[in-house]
């Protein structure tokens, strides 16, 4: 038979990965398994404009575009080899992994005769149709490995385990043969290639060039080094500057030793700020680029990260006073599971707040001020009993310039003359939203500094010392603080723009790929493969630099699910390993938790096991607990806004939304009943109760309406207990949005008391989203990563609730914007003051409550099953609202909704 057409993909149509800017942050956090490509980004620079930018005026060069993959055979993609042969660049995609130094996997035909493997270091390599694969500088002939891919690689790349595995000899010079331009062919009986693709390297970067020795710099007497892990690099070399915004000062080339670049200074480096110019195969680009990025193990940053400062992080200029005996100020914490968290935004906490310097609102340093309006009411819930404040992402992220004033803002004055269902004001807000001072944070860049445009000075020292006051002030609060870290994806790939860091370094490795070379976006955008070891090293690396140097005291993993499980248990290990004589901290009071969703490329294990909520039952690591919320409010965020839950009315007060007749609504509630009882009893998987049907059963064999366990924990310190979060509209607004039009603000303040003293008065670990406790409105945006202050807003004055202000914006409400508008512009909606400061005082009580008795936080498993009884009982069948009972706490009632009690025994 004649030879096939082979069909290849071109540059400009399909690379093997494409440089992706990240899409700005989808609701997929605690609310949901999602993610979702939003606005698209600018235009890249080209390489050369690049460069200038950052050697020259160092101001933030957008990221590349993300291109739209096209399969082989799609459309114009699919070329024949005469048009291929006119082609500039031979681009194929990468289907083939050489997984060790001596084994390349493919999924190729049983059918090929031999396969070949071809690199260029100057990334010539073209397909001829008549000549065959040319330009290549080496030709390597594999074997067939017949025993196949040994058991080590699969346990790594499981979903690759089918593939036929292809000897490498050992004569070959993997150091030089991983900085090229690398092709595998197939070919037949007949001599003619069958098929050609590029190659996917952690495997083999793994194993010749794992490395556990020095990163970044490292300060010591009169010298100082620089190391950098960067073994596909070609050559790499320091550009040094004198100052942020200054000319070039000076170029020094590093030395390689086992794919480590490194090279050694003057103490008197100390304060320059630099850049690592590397030459380096891109295989989004198909050719050798050079690149210029800041350090991976970057500690300090001038603004927008466009340089790398180097600094001491131990330097005692750094250190506020009583830094290094912060350790003895350190609140109380017994055990994990005396923890109640509160999460907030940065900015959210202090720029409405006029008790705060103008210069100081929105920042780290408005935490110092301790007789501000903010601080006083974080004072009234450490008092009431809170232990823990989550801070939104801090490190160096993209979405917010560093630059003040660059920042554009609205005139809120002209804003609130505006009717509260008007589209204006969030037509207003969209319009600079890319240029104003806000954005939740989930775009990282650097992980390890903090962000600049938190910092009264981007450039230097401020952002270093004001996040240390920061954490300082909320311990001598009585508050710890737990920092939300995303390692999950990276803002931008590809080797230019400023966003971009990683991927310019050791390109294609940082990233997830899927098996034609594109990388993974399920994460909202640039997924990166904790399965790979640098990758796992740099984030356990990362989070000892937050726990020493900054003394943070937890860390929320967004999106966990999509990391490796034993990421996350090394990264236990490691934090509980220090201590306060060693590091100035204490590791084992450090809590961990996460979102464990199981969705996309990770799901199932498919990368290897994955820090899903299944998998992480019984490492003492936490996870939102989504049965719980999706049961008191009802329904699921991405579904109908109006599907109402247990503490929303269902069956009880329906809203006019069909959810089945009577018989079905009222089976509804008593499956939530289940679910919210398994919460109760800290989501045990193992814990016994008697379900609405009169069987008793484990919560493992309760089940959600898509089939999964609602109990999936062995410790009640692994359940995090929420109906709220910054993801999806706040509790008030789903109560607002699910309750009947006709129901009082009274009535839905005490559902909003209800919901939060379900979290509160459970065994596990509470948490709230900030202002659930004062009744906080976003306007019912479900979504306000990019909405600016004006619907963000806090308001810690009790004045008002933020209700009203305007239909959210268009991006992600507008299809709801006829269910909205209604209520947005009815009164009644909208509480008092007093209403505010009831729902407050009562807050206070449930934390009260909590910290009065020990039974309210049992510890283990076995505890609860001693302590709390099965609740219920089937007790739908007399009493349909549900009873919560538990034998030596309290009893809890929804017999009569609006007038539920606590009452202690």
């Amino acid at each position: 038979m004649p030879m096939p057409i082979l069909q290849m993909q071109l540059r400009h149509l399909n690379p093997p990965f494409t440089p992706q800017a990240n899409r700005p942050r989808s609701s997929s956090s605690s609310a949901s398994p999602r993610g979702a490509p939003r606005s698209a980004p600018s235009p890249s620079p080209s390489p050369h404009s690049a460069r200038a930018a950052a050697l020259g005026t160092p101001a933030a060069a957008a990221a590349s575009p993300r291109t739209k993959p096209m399969a082989v055979g799609e459309g114009a993609a699919a070329v024949d080899l005469a048009t291929a042969e006119a082609a500039e660049v031979f681009m194929p995609d990468a289907r083939a992994y050489w997984v060790t130094a001596s084994l390349i996997a493919w999924d190729v035909s049983d059918q090929e005769a031999s396969i070949s493997l071809y690199a260029s270091r100057d990334a010539t390599i073209r397909l001829s149709p008549n000549r065959g694969i040319e330009g290549y500088d080496s030709k390597v002939e594999l074997q067939p490995e017949h025993a196949g891919l040994p058991k080590s690689v699969t346990q790594k790349f499981p979903f690759i385990s089918s593939y036929k595995a292809f000897r490498v000899p050992s004569s070959v010079d993997f150091s030089s043969l991983v900085k090229c331009q690398l092709v595998i062919a197939s070919f037949g009986a007949d001599g003619k290639h069958r098929d050609v693709t590029g190659l996917q390297l952690p495997g083999v970067l793994d194993d010749m060039f794992a490395y556990t020795g020095p990163l970044g710099a490292v300060f010591s007497g009169e010298s100082v080094d620089l190391y950098l892990w960067a073994p596909t690099a070609q050559d790499v070399s320091v550009c040094f500057f004198d100052s942020p915004a200054g000319p070039l000062l000076e170029t020094v080339q590093m030395k390689e030793l086992n794919g480590v670049w490194s090279i050694t200074g003057p103490r008197d480096w100390e304060n320059r700020y630099y850049l690592y110019e590397v030459n380096v195969y891109h295989p989004s680009k198909a050719q050798v680029e050079k690149c210029l990025a800041s350090d991976p193990y970057a500690r300090g940053l001038s603004a927008n990260g466009a340089r790398t400062w180097l600094v001491d992080i131990n330097n005692e200029a750094l250190k506020p006073a009583s830094w290094d005996e912060l350790a003895d100020e350190k609140p109380k914490l017994d055990s994990f599971s005396d923890i109640t968290i509160y999460e907030l935004h940065i900015r959210d906490f202090s720029v409405h707040d006029s008790t705060v310097d103008c210069n100081s609102q929105g920042g780290f340093s408005a935490f110092t001020y301790q007789d501000s309006a903010g601080m006083q009411h974080l004072w009234k819930l450490s008092d009431a009993g809170l232990t823990h404040v989550h801070l939104l992402p801090s490190f160096h992220f993209a979405g917010v310039d560093d630059i003040k004033s660059n920042w554009k803002n609205v005139d809120e004055s002209e804003l609130a003359k505006l009717p509260p269902g008007s589209d204006m004001q969030q037509a207003a807000i969209v319009a600079i939203q890319e240029d104003d001072p806000y954005n939740w944070g989930y775009n990282p860049v650097l992980w390890g500094v903090p962000k600049g445009s938190y910092a009264s000075n981007p450039d230097g020292p401020s952002r270093i010392i004001e996040y240390r006051q920061m954490v300082q002030a909320l311990n001598r609060l009585g508050l710890r603080v737990v920092m939300d870290v995303v390692y999950n994806h990276l803002n931008s790939s590809g080797p230019s723009g400023i966003s971009s860091v990683l991927d310019k370094i050791v390109p294609g490795y940082y990233v997830r790929r899927d098996t034609n070379g594109q990388i993974e976006n399920s994460a909202a955008m640039n997924n990166t493969a904790s399965e790979h070891f640098m990758v796992d090293r740099l984030i356990v690396d990362d989070l000892l630099n937050w726990a020493v140097n900054y003394k943070v005291d937890g860390f929320r993993f967004d999106l966990m699910g999509h990391i490796m499980k034993h990421t996350m248990m090394r990264a236990k290990a490691a934090i509980q390993s220090l201590t306060r004589d060693s590091h100035g901290v204490d590791g084992s009071k450090i809590y961990l938790y996460g979102e464990g969703w199981d969705f996309a490329e990770v799901a199932r294990n498919q990368r290897g096991i994955n820090g899903s909520q299944l998998n992480m039952s019984g490492t003492g690591i936490g996870s939102f607990n989504d049965r719980m919320r999706d049961a008191i409010n009802g329904g699921n965020p991405f579904g109908n806004p109006l599907q109402q839950g247990f503490s929303t009315g269902l069956f009880l007060e329906p809203n006019g939304f069909y959810q089945g007749n009577e018989e079905d609504t009222r089976l509804s509630l008593a499956t939530y009943a289940d679910h919210i009882q398994i919460g109760l009893a800290g989501n045990l998987r193992d814990y016994v109760l008697v379900s609405h049907t009169g069987e008793a059963k484990k919560g493992s064999e309760i089940h959600t309406f898509d089939g999964l366990p609602v109990g999936y924990t062995s410790s009640p310190i692994e359940t995090i207990n929420y109906v709220s979060a910054h993801d999806n509209e706040t509790l008030f607004d789903v109560i607002s949005l699910k309750t009947p039009m006709e129901l009082s603000i009274d009535e839905r303040c005490r559902i909003n008391q209800l919901a939060s003293s379900m979290m509160a008065l459970s065994q596990g670990i509470p948490f709230f989203h900030a202002g659930d406790e004062i009744l906080r409105s976003k306007s019912i945006d479900r979504d306000s990563y990019n909405s600016g202050d004006w619907f963000n807003k806090l308001d810690f004055t009790y004045e008002t609730n933020n209700w009203g202000v305007g239909l959210p914006p268009s991006e992600k409400n507008e299809d709801n914007w006829p269910i909205m508008k209604p209520r947005l512009e009815n009164p009644s909606f909208k509480p008092a003051k007093g209403h505010i400061l009831a729902v407050l005082d009562n807050f206070l009580d449930i934390l009260k409550i909590r910290y009065s008795s020990p039974l309210f936080r049992l510890s283990t498993a076995s505890d609860v099953k001693l302590d709390v009884n099965d609740c219920l009982e089937n007790r739908f069948k007399h009493n349909p609202a549900g009873t919560f009972g538990r034998s030596k706490g309290f009893t809890f009632t929804t017999q009569d909704l609006p007038r539920y009690q606590v009452l202690l025994s």
